[in-house]
């Protein structure tokens, strides 16, 4: 099958466009009841274009809480902003809910729950916790497509069975079932979910076309891949790969600091070869939703196809897991050259979130820095006015939260930039105001023979 176009083009409104006027909407054409599972950073963009192309749309999320934000025009993720949900609230073509019962009458089901870790091995408890509610209301002739990052084999083996128990009905003969992983990058305004080239898939050649039609009316480009487990197996190589190579450099950035080269000069060099490389950046360690646990899910998967898991992806996990306490040291390092122990000394960090651009803790190395800083006596305090402060408190606790003005940046005994927020820190200032910075991120390179200012 080729490569899959869409001609709608109408773009919702974006974030920085807040006081703009509405654009037009495109016409529905075939409008469908669209059930999505899940309304965080994955589901709601999802659930929020379906709408915005004309879909009736019910976004389920089992924390009232959030869907209670949602029906007042308050959206939890940074890349969908009131200004987009308002009309999709006033004219009811996007419905958010935890009631279960909202779900029945679907023609179109997404699911999009975490895959977290749990004890390092997966945890799919919440595929199937969402496979038994679109199971209980499936009817027949309905798309169901789960988006939720897993090992191959998931939607065919483990939701379809699901699906099937719970409904009474038979995956392929009355209802279609697909697998398009998500694509999202927090903050990202160029990258977005209708940019970015969509991955689909299907059980059979019926459920690819169904997934593919459905896909194509919301992006501008969809790639059919075929079976389930190929698109499965490459959404985990993407990121697999991106954490291999970062772990690489990671590695070397130590063995560079050791025998006083600069990395960061020396991949700017190598970035400058046209083919056969691409650039990645060491730092505190990986974050977000798909980094640190995507190749965990395609280790375990190899370890339970071959019964040996990849020794490659793991290494690169343990030395990836390994830098915030890498930081830790260097902090300590400074400090204790200069006569300071770490116990009681103030430490200052710049950035919580996981990526700059975004206010998304989750798997934060900041997060873990801070904790190992506190857990050796420091008194911690950071800056990121880009992350929600209740969120901040319950990562972690007895944290200070602060801006990060002159007087915060000297009163510290060490500044540490885990987070490179552009157009949030005034880096000259954090420059020259701070007693020492421990740089993570490269963003002070150029003042790196400033006494006060280390390359991690």
């Amino acid at each position: 099958m080729s490569v899959v176009s869409t001609s709608v083009s109408t773009r919702l409104p974006a974030a920085a466009d807040a006081g703009a006027q509405e654009p037009d909407r495109p016409t529905a054409l075939d409008s469908a009841r669209v059930l999505v599972v899940g309304q965080g950073y994955v589901g709601l963009p999802l659930a929020v274009r379906a709408a915005w192309v004309g879909h009736r749309v019910i976004g389920l999320d089992t924390d009232a809480r959030r869907t209670g934000l949602l029906a007042c025009g308050r959206s939890p993720v940074e890349d969908i902003t009131a200004d987009q949900l308002a009309p999709l609230l006033r004219d009811g073509s996007y419905r958010p809910t935890s009631s279960p019962d909202e779900a029945a009458g679907f023609d179109v089901a997404v699911i999009a729950v975490p895959t977290p870790l749990r004890d390092g091995v997966p945890d799919l408890s919440y595929v199937i916790a969402a496979g038994r509610t679109v199971g209980r209301y499936l009817r027949e002739g309905a798309l169901v497509v789960l988006e939720s990052t897993s090992y191959p084999g998931t939607t065919r083996d483990v939701l379809g069975p699901v699906l099937e128990e719970v409904s009474g009905l038979k995956m392929g003969t009355d209802f279609a079932l697909g697998f398009s992983p998500e694509r999202i990058d927090p903050g990202n305004r160029v990258w977005t979910l209708q940019t970015t080239p969509k991955l689909v898939s299907g059980i059979d050649e019926a459920s690819l076309e169904r997934t593919a039609a459905f896909y194509g009316r919301l992006v501008e480009r969809v790639v059919p891949v075929g079976r389930c487990e190929e698109a499965e197996l490459a959404k985990l190589l993407e990121n697999t790969f991106r954490a291999v190579n970062i772990a690489l450099v990671n590695e070397l950035a130590e063995v560079a600091r050791d025998t006083g080269l600069d990395l960061r000069a020396a991949l700017a060099a190598a970035e400058t070869k046209p083919f056969g490389f691409m650039r990645f950046d060491p730092g505190p360690g990986l974050g977000g939703h798909c980094l640190p646990i995507d190749p965990v899910y395609l280790s375990c998967w190899a370890a339970q196809a071959r019964g040996e898991g990849s020794r490659l992806i793991d290494l690169a996990a343990r030395i990836n897991a390994a830098r915030p306490a890498y930081v830790v040291s260097r902090v300590e390092q400074h400090l204790v050259s200069t006569g300071r122990p770490l116990d009681g000394a103030r430490v200052l960090l710049l950035g919580l979130a996981y990526k700059a651009g975004s206010g998304d803790l989750r798997e934060s190395p900041a997060v873990e820095v801070g904790r190992l800083l506190a857990d050796r006596g420091a008194r911690v305090s950071a800056a990121d006015p880009l992350v929600d402060p209740a969120a901040a408190a319950s990562a972690l606790v007895g944290l200070r939260l602060v801006f990060a003005t002159d007087d915060e940046l000297a009163a510290a005994d060490a500044v540490v930039l885990l987070t490179d927020h552009a157009a949030v820190f005034d880096y000259e200032r954090v420059a020259a105001c701070s007693r020492f910075v421990l740089d993570c991120r490269g963003r002070l390179a150029d003042r790196l023979t400033a006494a006060a200012v280390e390359q991690l």
